[in-house]
């Protein structure tokens, strides 16, 4: 049956509610006799908490309760998710703090009030008395749990026969996903059953632990995903307030509901990127990678939440990208400071280590004088080794490239952007006394983490076809993505299929959307489950009918003979009055897939004031198999938007006190659309995966992957300095700096 739907570009699904004014964002979510929840939090990065008086509070007008420490001592600190790294648990966060702060920002005590604005007043009037103690503000100073550690091949080897030596020092900026919609959390104790509403990204999994943490049955604690402004990695993760509302709605018996302002976010949020690389590559005459040896440093923040080391991790697996390296150490230093907790941010670890991997290569072109386009070349890994078995482990993942075609990917990006005729324009540009100039940075992703995914399909009383999926909605078309492969597995229409995910009480088990996953992992159980419905009833009607199933198919809704021009046998509606359809199925994987991409970036630069301006952005993409172009597009260009702020604009930067300075859009820059260029897309599908039947990989990261190396590399070609930019972002007081040694 030739598909109808996966591989077009079909409106999305999940739009008439948000267009008409109808998304339930956490904000809509209320329930009768609710309480208001509002955060006290350290003014100190670092001090001695000796006492909080709260008397004033609880005797606020509608005020119910004040906790601190003593009120929650029973309550374990907030795991993170399993992993074989050791030594990170005595550094797990309270969800109040005991006796120590170590972040401003950090809950030191709760109220609950009858309304928003009296718990706020409230909140006010709770006195701390704290002892500041020296803040640790570096990862160098910083406590270290633990050393991410990953090696092969003879690296000191390399380095003895090399014809020469290039060493970097290089650095990320720290940076957050910001959501449009800051993070929110509404518990409520219904028959018995713990409710969590506004629930993203991992709904299963924090009902687990919510109901270690709490001491309850999993099947007593349900989530409830609703709409979503935003992810990005920081939304979704179990933090302090997502316990303390879940606690306080059990025990003070009504529903309680917290939302956090923008200020909250900004301070106490998590954080990510942050990283220092002390870089040492080993080079042969021709200009091809030998050895690359890299130590960083990764500041974490204040506490190990959910993710771990896992930035730390995917930093040091994930550097050498898509490029052939014989040899490779690298030493993750993942420390501890006074500031934000960090996690993981879109494409985490990626950014950081596209960025350093492709000022790598710019400066082993400059180094062995070879164009900065050849150098990538010589390096990439061809296409003829696929699959290319790299003796690294991500996310304790062995790593295969499933598939590629780099240097292929490589001409249709350049051809493109038309690059000769690119390069000749900014020249002339140039000669006339403008600072402008062009970029490109390679990369390579990770998509579809299992080891598996589990999907049930059934059809109505209707014909309508519902798929049930332990997934989540970050925006992202999951809804619409979902139906299309439902809808071509099964013989329907796309719009017949609805998609429901996000609530743990509808299926035993599921992971979220994270990762990059959801396509792969989700998608494909969603196309076994639509098969194996297929099967079922093809078998059926078989048996009802006295037919011979291989005259059989379904086409627009209905089982048709195929040997009389489709005559209609049975519609599935008809057949699901007198059957149950339905059926389960699992899609398990051991390996991730590896998309990978290309970006050309143009700007210029303005020499008075140190302002930058991308003129021009381009990304080439090979997804494996796009289910919708449309949505991989949006996508794309989403990550582009964020990518840009990260490498000009978005920086959190602390006082020598630990002070946060960046707690307000006039502090902490994120571009607006007029400093987004039109980005064009070009989506290939030369390398499918073979991991699974769809062929696809994830397309959720492609878009901010390269951006800080790219546009690097344009200001330098702009600058005239080969590896002029060494730190991101390029904010125009750094970027002055260096026009004064150009």
């Amino acid at each position: 049956m030739k598909p109808a739907f996966v591989g077009r570009s079909v409106p999305r699904l999940e739009d008439r509610p948000l267009v008409r004014g109808e998304g339930r964002f956490a904000v809509k979510v209320s329930f009768p006799g609710e309480l208001h929840m509002r955060v006290v939090r350290s003014p100190y990065a670092h001090g001695r908490l000796i006492r909080i008086e709260s008397s004033k509070a609880r005797a606020a007008r509608g005020c119910v309760a004040v906790w601190t420490w003593a009120d929650v001592s029973d309550m374990p600190p907030i795991e993170f998710r399993p992993t074989r790294v050791k030594g990170l648990e005595p550094y797990r966060q309270h969800v109040l703090a005991k006796d120590t702060v170590r972040y401003v920002g950090e809950p030191v005590a709760v109220v609950f009030a009858d309304n928003a604005y009296s718990a706020e007043d409230a909140a006010d009037l709770v006195e701390l008395e704290i002892e500041p103690l020296e803040p640790v503000l570096t990862a160098e100073r910083g406590i270290e749990p633990t050393v991410i550690h990953k090696e092969y091949g003879d690296v000191a080897g390399a380095f003895a026969q090399a014809h020469a030596v290039i060493e970097l020092e290089l650095a990320i900026g720290r940076h957050s996903g910001v959501p449009l919609e800051t993070r929110a959390a509404i518990a409520r104790v219904k028959d018995g059953v713990l409710e969590l509403h506004a629930a993203t990204k991992r709904p299963h999994a924090n009902r687990d632990v919510l109901a270690r943490l709490l001491k309850r049955e999993p099947a007593s604690v349900q989530l409830y995903e609703g709409h979503i402004g935003g992810g990005f990695g920081v939304r979704g993760e179990l933090y302090p307030e997502d316990l303390l509302v879940c606690a306080a709605a059990l025990r003070l018996g009504r529903p309680v509901k917290w939302l956090e302002d923008r200020r909250e976010n900004l301070m106490a949020c998590n954080q990510s990127r942050e990283q220092q690389h002390q870089l040492r590559a080993a080079i042969d005459a021709e200009g091809h990678i030998l050895a690359i040896d890299d130590e960083f440093w990764h500041d974490q923040g204040a506490y190990v939440r959910t993710h771990g080391a896992r930035v730390t991790d995917m930093t040091a697996g994930m550097l050498p990208g898509p490029y052939r390296v014989p040899a490779y150490r690298a030493r993750g230093h993942y420390r501890l400071t006074n500031k934000t907790p960090a996690a993981t941010y879109r494409a985490p670890g990626r950014y950081e280590a596209t960025f350093v991997c492709e000022r790598l290569l710019e400066a082993i072109a400059a180094k062995a004088g070879i164009d900065r386009v050849e150098v990538r070349r010589r390096n990439l890994i061809p296409k003829a080794e696929m699959p290319y078995t790299r003796p690294l482990d991500v996310l304790e993942v062995e790593t295969v490239l499933d598939s590629g075609d780099y240097a292929g990917l490589l001409d249709k990006a350049l051809a493109a952007a038309k690059w000769p005729a690119l390069q000749a324009e900014l020249r002339d540009r140039r000669a006339k006394g403008e600072a402008v100039g062009t970029g490109i940075a390679l990369f390579l992703e990770k998509s579809g983490l299992g080891p598996l995914d589990a999907a049930r399909a059934r059809v109505d009383k209707s014909g309508a076809v519902e798929v049930i999926t332990g997934a989540a909605s970050l925006g992202q078309g999951v809804e619409t993505v979902l139906a299309q492969i439902c809808a071509d597995a099964l013989g329907v229409d796309y719009r017949q299929v609805r998609v429901l995910h996000g609530e743990t009480a509808r299926i035993e088990r599921g992971f979220g959307s994270h990762a990059s996953r959801t396509t792969v992992m989700t998608g494909e159980a969603t196309r076994l489950a639509g098969k194996k419905l297929r099967a079922k009833i093809i078998a059926t009607v078989e048996g009802l009918f006295d037919l011979p199933a291989e005259i059989l198919d379904i086409v627009d809704g209905a089982v048709v003979r195929t040997d009389v021009r489709a005559a209609p046998v049975v519609t599935l509606a008809e057949l699901a009055q007198r059957i149950e359809l339905v059926a389960d199925a699992e899609f398990r994987s051991e390996h991730m897939t590896y998309p990978y991409g290309g970006h050309i970036a143009v700007v210029k630069i303005d020499r008075e004031t140190g302002g930058v301006r991308v003129e021009r952005y381009f990304v080439a993409y090979d997804i494996g198999r796009a289910v919708n172009p449309m949505l991989v597009e949006g996508q794309i260009v989403g990550g582009v938007a964020q990518g840009i702020g990260g490498a000009l604009y978005e920086e959190f930067v602390y006082d020598e006190r630990g002070e946060p300075l960046s707690t307000t859009f006039a502090d902490y820059l994120i571009p607006t659309a007029s400093e987004i260029p039109p980005v064009e897309v070009l989506i290939t599908e030369d390398a499918p995966s073979p991991l699974n039947g769809l062929g696809v990989k994830g397309a959720g990261e492609a878009g901010i992957n390269a951006v800080g190396a790219a546009i690097a590399s344009a200001i330098d070609d702009a600058l005239g300095k080969p590896g002029a930019v060494t730190r991101l972002p390029v904010t125009p007081t750094r970027l002055k700096e260096l026009l004064k040694q150009c």
